[in-house]
């Protein structure tokens, strides 16, 4: 079953990630702006950040044997339309938009996973799920160069096909765990009760700096390395590939530790590095080594992060909430990711330079650390 989640996972965040590689090509093909660049990438955030909320909630109530092929299913109608039909800013905005669907996949997988494996192990079996993220790696190693080798096009008819063969195989292999709890009350209900928990505001703020961190460096990083460092455009889809990898892969292992460890030290460490490396990106080193190390290190960090948030979500929320509590963290992680990109555009559009958007980086993570060593609370026991 985790595989399967994972799997499907991976799909759907490949094809939430499509246009993020193409942004400098569409700023050329389109005669984009700065800032209208970076609204073509992040869009696909908004419905993916905010659809997780109702998502997360119908999960916990119809479980994933039937979300996961629905939303795999649904994602292939925004990727149709914008390898064939998109062709002006708008039509790629609206696009994007729908596009978003395919990242509310992650509050389908969380809830689904977490019933499926005892306490001790839920952070790691969360962490491997998160591996899905990688899909936004496979979108930066694959889309501009297929859509060079072969077709524009291409890569939106591939991931479309990947996408219909898993809703079907999803119909056919995914199981809801028997006897899982199933909770009461309306959807609206059941929302706002998930907004009141003093634990949901905390962890959605963590993880919106943590993952938020780590989808706007996937989906801008691109820009960045272009416009600050000259890179060409596989070269610099290439890096962000990597750095999405690291990030992919420290994800589990922050999971792991949380399970052996109190997730309070894992999350003070991983924002602690963030703050002091985004610091040192912000004066503009040489490429290599400093800034090579600079973004690797906050690749690690977000990624361990990422897996000690949601070790926590499964520590401190119960089984039949989990979903609900799932959707509006991972909404907040989503919009975290929304906003930098815009703020990176904006602030380059204005003075050409980066560093003041890597200062509020650092600042906002030093606060996070802040905030975990202050009103975090230790993880309730796991029996």
């Amino acid at each position: 079953m985790l595989a399967v989640a994972t799997v499907g996972f991976l799909l759907c965040f490949w094809a939430w990630a499509l246009l993020a590689p193409l942004g400098p090509t569409l700023r050329e093909d389109l005669r984009l702006t700065s800032v209208q660049q970076s609204l073509v990438v992040a869009v696909p955030v908004i419905v993916g950040s905010l659809g997780r909320i109702p998502v997360g909630a119908l999960t916990d109530r119809v479980g994933a044997r039937r979300m996961f092929p629905l939303v795999a299913g649904l994602t292939i109608l925004p990727v149709l339309y914008l390898g064939h039909l998109a062709a002006s800013l708008a039509e790629v905005i609206v696009g994007g938009l729908f596009l978003g669907l395919g990242g509310t996949a992650f509050a389908v997988g969380v809830p689904f996973v977490n019933a499926w494996y005892p306490p001790g192990r839920r952070g790691l079996a969360l962490g491997v799920f998160g591996i899905g993220t990688g899909g936004t790696a496979l979108s930066s190693f694959t889309t501009v160069q297929l859509a060079e080798a072969v077709a524009p096009s291409f890569p939106f008819d591939l991931v479309a096909g990947l996408l219909a063969v898993y809703a079907v195989a999803a119909c056919l292999l995914l199981r809801d765990r028997p006897g899982r709890a199933v909770p009461a009350g309306s959807l609206l209900a059941r929302t706002t009760a998930t907004l009141r928990m003093p634990a949901t505001v905390q962890l959605a703020f963590l993880y919106a700096v943590a993952f938020g961190g780590f989808v706007a460096f996937s989906v801008y990083l691109p820009t960045y390395l272009t416009n600050a460092y000259d890179l060409g455009r596989s070269d610099a889809a290439l890096r962000t590939a990597g750095f999405v990898v690291l990030a992919v892969a420290m994800r589990p292992v922050g999971g792991w530790l949380c399970d052996r460890l109190n997730p309070v030290p894992v999350l003070i460490a991983s924002y602690s590095a963030v703050a002091a490396l985004a610091f040192l990106a912000s004066f503009e080193l040489a490429l290599v080594p400093f800034a090579t190390i600079a973004f690797l290190g906050m690749a690690a960090a977000l990624g361990a992060g990422s897996g000690a948030v949601f070790a926590q979500v499964a520590h401190v929320v119960p089984a039949e909430q989990v979903g609900s509590v799932t959707g509006v963290v991972g909404a907040a992680g989503g919009l975290g990711g929304f906003f930098p990109p815009l703020v990176m555009g904006t602030i380059y559009g204005a003075a050409h330079d980066y560093s003041r958007g890597f200062i509020l980086l650092a600042a906002t993570a030093a606060l996070a650390a802040t905030a975990v060593r202050r009103r975090t609370k230790p993880p309730r026991s796991s029996t």
